[in-house]
């Protein structure tokens, strides 16, 4: 049914334990897997006429910004390997990680885009807004949304 699942991960707890949930799905289904990290773009400050000497350069923010999405998706990576998927990871900017996740569906012909939702409703989701749900509004592919009711524990 689904050859190829892109699993989005912020690196947060509920991230991690919605892509290990998504990892198995795709087991289930015999997709690849590819785990998308969205890191922000890269800021100049603003408001300073001198940048700081201790302000990253461009290139120094990209380069740490890579090396948390693979520490993020190397969980990922590891549980794909080890269901014996064929896996891939990648780490892309954007100050806006819905349309991203919806691009990168796009451009790596991903048949299902699998997310977690924090399972907010109410004031909490409009004043915390939703990347699931932009996502899920601005896409015509499938999205596979994995709720959690509780947090989960550390691991």
């Amino acid at each position: 049914m689904y050859r190829k699942i892109l699993i989005a991960t912020d690196g947060s707890a509920v991230s991690q334990h919605t892509a290990c949930a998504g990892v198995k799905f795709a087991q289930q289904m015999g997709a690849e897997v590819l785990a998308l990290f969205v890191a922000p773009g890269y800021q100049y400050p603003v408001y300073v006429e001198i940048i700081p000497p201790s302000y990253p350069s461009e290139e120094e923010y990209m380069e740490q910004m890579r090396r948390l999405g693979q520490d993020y998706m190397g969980k990922i990576m590891r549980a794909a390997e080890e269901a014996g998927l064929k896996h891939a990871c990648m780490t892309a900017f954007s100050d806006s990680a819905a349309l991203k996740i919806v691009e990168v569906a796009e451009q790596e012909s991903c048949d299902l885009i699998f997310m977690g939702s924090h399972g907010r409703s109410g004031w909490g989701q409009l004043l915390l807004g939703s990347v699931t749900n932009k996502v899920l509004s601005h896409t015509t592919k499938p999205v596979l949304v994995h709720r959690l009711i509780s947090e989960p524990t550390a691991t």
